[in-house]
């Protein structure tokens, strides 16, 4: 197992509002996980290998929790228009080219290249319909060392053909021999992936909620994201009160099936009492939500009723895989949400954002995303020197300032569940 002790500028979440910072502290790593931070090394820890990171800045690795590998090809593309007509116009027509494995090949070796090289260490993924496909993702993530859930696609109605499954019952015969296939790997997972509900009729989410029971999988999906899809979901599913019953009918929407819903725009009062009450996990994805016009979700609320919530890159609605990008939209979007649309919902802090990307998104894998005793050891190391400041800078001030100008460069090396990524 992986034992070591890392010193440097040390920064972790305790709760969102509780930032901690040992300066050229310890963070002992133990059988992969961490056995506390301490400014003074212990007797019995002194004996361990040492990274000497002295002056630079170690945080919790990040966790993205919405992120879509195939769309990795057209980011920046796209982005004057809103969500239904982009799926039509963008992302369909790039998803579909899956199909063929060469073309696959190519794209997922830069996505996850270009994932390896930025400070995420957790990720939830989207893969296609195409389980041969997906499973090609999963490996090449495998290798890395990144954990990771990934999931196959699955739709069968308001798509188009070459992405449609052709029955409910070969959805769910495709998606057991990929969950099969895949079982064995260390560090990805299968998560079942019902795109969202108008792409998923009855039948195939009756199918998904056989397959979750059997094989006790997670789940993720888009909840009401658009004020367009959501009426569509209201004239597809009548039968429900909001957007969130139409999963949860089918026991895919929190309880005993953990569950990311990205987006969470509009979720209304029922519909965010039920996210509360089943346990889910919010992806907000604040640049996604900028470029399809979407809106500004309500994170304030989210967090103020203690709602399990983390950041996504949704790329490619989102332009980059930077969660460090997404903390910094998260906190311009409260503003503009607090400014112009709420102001009884106060913006978010620095250590707020800082806490969804590291502990708040971290807790869907486990403990994970902090340095408090017994986490999971995923660590990043940052050196900050390239940004020259004419006077001195606390470590606070030096790690905020990162998460407006860090870019993969400053990354110099990386861990997770202890095991070394890479150093440079």
């Amino acid at each position: 197992m992986f034992n070591y002790v890392i010193k440097g500028n040390i920064c972790y979440s305790k709760t969102s509002r509780e930032l901690c910072i040992v300066e050229n502290g310890y963070a002992v790593c133990e059988n992969g996980r961490s056995a506390g931070v301490y400014e003074t090394l212990p007797e019995c820890y002194e004996a361990l290998p040492q990274y000497d990171y002295t002056d630079k800045l170690i945080i919790p690795g990040l966790c993205d929790l919405h992120v879509h590998a195939p769309q990795y090809p057209f980011r920046g593309l796209g982005m004057d228009l809103e969500l239904i007509d982009w799926l039509n116009t963008h992302t369909f027509i790039e998803e579909a080219k899956y199909a063929d494995l060469e073309y696959a090949q190519r794209a997922y070796s830069i996505f996850v290249n270009d994932l390896l090289d930025s400070a995420t260490t957790r990720a939830c993924v989207f893969g296609t319909i195409h389980p041969q496909a997906t499973k090609l993702l999963m490996e090449k993530l495998e290798q890395t060392g990144i954990k990771a859930y990934v999931g196959k696609v699955n739709m069968d109605r308001n798509c188009p053909d070459n992405l449609c499954e052709p029955s409910a019952e070969h959805a769910f015969a495709e998606t057991e021999q990929w969950i099969n296939d895949t079982s064995s790997y260390e560090n990805i997972k299968p998560i079942l992936t019902p795109r969202f509900i108008p792409t998923c009729s009855d039948a195939l989410m009756e199918q998904l909620s056989v397959l979750q029971k059997k094989y006790h999988l997670p789940a993720q999906s888009h909840l009401s994201e658009n004020l367009g899809e959501i009426q569509w979901v209201s004239e597809l599913c009548p039968d429900t009160a909001n957007y969130g019953e139409a999963y949860a009918k089918y026991g895919m929407f929190g309880g005993g099936c953990p569950t990311i819903m990205a987006h969470c725009v509009y979720s209304g009062e029922e519909e965010i009492a039920l996210l509360k009450a089943q346990g889910v996990f919010v992806a907000h994805c604040p640049e996604s939500n900028t470029n399809l016009l979407s809106g500004i979700a309500p994170v304030r609320t989210y967090l103020n009723m203690g709602i399990h919530t983390g950041l996504g890159s949704d790329m490619a609605a989102g332009s980059s895989l930077s969660i460090f990008k997404a903390m910094a939209m998260a906190i311009q979007c409260s503003k503009l949400r607090w400014r112009l649309v709420d102001q009884s919902l106060e913006p978010l802090h620095f250590e707020e954002a800082f806490y969804l990307a590291t502990k708040g998104g971290g807790a869907f894998f486990g403990k994970v995303g902090s340095f408090e005793s017994g986490y999971e050891f995923d660590a990043v190391v940052l050196d900050d020197t390239p940004l020259l400041h004419p006077q001195p800078l606390s470590v606070k001030e030096r790690l905020e300032r990162l998460v407006y100008l860090a870019q993969d460069q400053h990354i110099i090396a990386k861990f997770a569940g202890g095991r070394n990524l890479f150093e440079r």
